[in-house]
């Protein structure tokens, strides 16, 4: 039984359809904003602290996220600026996400001057409580909020909750997966259940969050 589940796993894009509900909640604003006030950026595509030998932090495949957030940045050059991101190793807390986001944005001069760090979130339910804290959103305000899209409605339910007037909030998902998924059968077993065990985490944190209180509702959506 379990070499007949492995087998499936390899020739399904069960990772791919686990993902796509998650992926299709929120969908990027057509078109964009005229006027923004504020953009937040959540972490989880840097590794904190520089690798041995190597000048700058690596980034992981969310990495879109960085890339999404400048992009933004110089789209939007009157608005607000947070990237939060801090360690989520508890036996190391001094080497931070934020640190590593800084040091690599200020040796390839793409560093915003406007740009605001915060460094002490350990998940997502602390990326929005801490931002909150820092940029004060008010209601009226217009907030793009940009993670993953297969994280973006944990991540907007933890917003919610946090206090972030749900108006406010603009979603803008990049790193879309389930349609990058493989179109024919093949022999990827590691791939495909890496793929699967990414959306299986992301459910599970939804099913979490609702049962400690951190989302309002089981599946966030945009309304």
């Amino acid at each position: 039984a379990a070499a007949t589940l492995l087998f499936l796993a390899a020739i399904l894009p069960v990772g791919t359809w686990a993902y796509a509900p998650l992926e299709a909640r929120f969908r990027r604003p057509q078109p964009p904003p005229e006027r923004v006030d504020g953009i937040v950026v959540l972490g989880g595509f840097a590794t904190p602290g520089d690798p041995p030998g190597m000048a700058l932090p690596e980034l992981s495949e969310s990495a879109d996220r960085l890339a999404a957030f400048l992009a933004l940045a110089r789209r939007y050059p009157e608005a607000a600026l947070v990237f939060t991101g801090g360690s989520g190793d508890p036996l190391n807390q001094k080497a931070t996400e934020a640190a590593a986001v800084e040091s690599l944005l200020k040796a390839t001069g793409s560093y915003p001057p406007r740009l605001r760090l915060e460094d002490e979130a350990r998940n997502t339910w602390e990326n929005a409580r801490n931002t909150q804290v820092m940029a004060r959103p008010r209601p009226g305000e217009r907030w793009i909020l940009v993670t993953s899209a297969y994280h973006m409605p944990r991540a907007v339910g933890c917003f919610r909750q946090a206090g972030w007037p749900a108006e406010s909030l603009v979603a803008w998902p990049v790193d879309d997966r389930a349609g990058s998924g493989r179109s024919l059968p093949g022999a990827f077993l590691g791939g495909s259940l890496a793929r699967l065990d990414a959306a299986a985490h992301e459910w599970l944190g939804l099913l979490a969050y609702y049962v400690m209180g951190r989302t309002p509702t089981l599946f966030p959506g945009p309304r």
